[in-house]
């Protein structure tokens, strides 16, 4: 199943907009769980751009979340929003993708050490971001995976550090942690300016 970034979004926001249509790919209907894709596609993509900084990997991942939704769907008992269930998949698979990358990257790393390459996110672009917003995403892209994946949950999202806690699985301690440590990260090197020199 291809996974293409669209235009259209989930519509609605009172009760679950995408009840009738799961209730019939529940029930093997194809069609209906592809509209539920057009619906989707776009913000699971986005987030798990912001956990992998890349887009291949992100495409790579929201296919796969969807290809594993349409699998579990028979055992989705609608206890929350599809869309929200979606999520949660979307941002486990993606943090598992990025250690799995980690992991790989590190046994590359010599190599990138004798081309002489410091091999930095798409957040360097410059591009036609303003510039404000390429500083906050460089900064962004210095916090560790599951860093990025509750800043992405709890600021971008506005979900509840409960929500973040069931959508990831960590205890909420642990969301907290990550909050803390991600809100002291951005601070201090927004404190140091583009050139990592101290500002007032």
């Amino acid at each position: 199943m291809a996974v293409e970034r669209s235009a259209s979004s989930p519509a609605g926001s009172g009760g679950d907009p995408d009840r009738s249509l799961v209730a019939r790919a529940r029930q093997g209907d194809t069609a209906a769980f592809r509209e539920l894709v057009d619906r989707h596609r776009d913000r699971a993509y986005a987030l798990a751009l912001r956990v992998l900084r890349s887009a291949p990997d992100a495409e790579e991942v929201a296919q796969d979340a969807f290809v594993r939704a349409w699998r579990a769907l028979p055992g989705f008992r609608g206890e929350a929003r599809f869309g929200t269930w979606l999520y949660a998949i979307v941002m486990r698979r993606a943090i598992d993708r990025a250690a799995t990358l980690r992991g790989r990257r590190a046994r590359e790393v010599d190599l990138d050490a004798a081309a002489g390459r410091a091999d930095r996110s798409n957040a360097e672009r410059t591009g036609e971001r303003a510039q404000l917003a390429m500083r906050l995403e460089r900064l962004l892209d210095r916090l560790s995976e599951s860093q990025r994946a509750v800043v992405t949950l709890f600021y971008y999202e506005e979900r509840s550090v409960e929500e973040v806690s069931r959508t990831l699985g960590m205890p909420t301690g642990t969301v907290k942690t990550h909050l803390s440590r991600a809100r002291a990260a951005l601070r201090e090197a927004w404190r140091r300016g583009p050139g990592g020199e101290a500002t007032p």
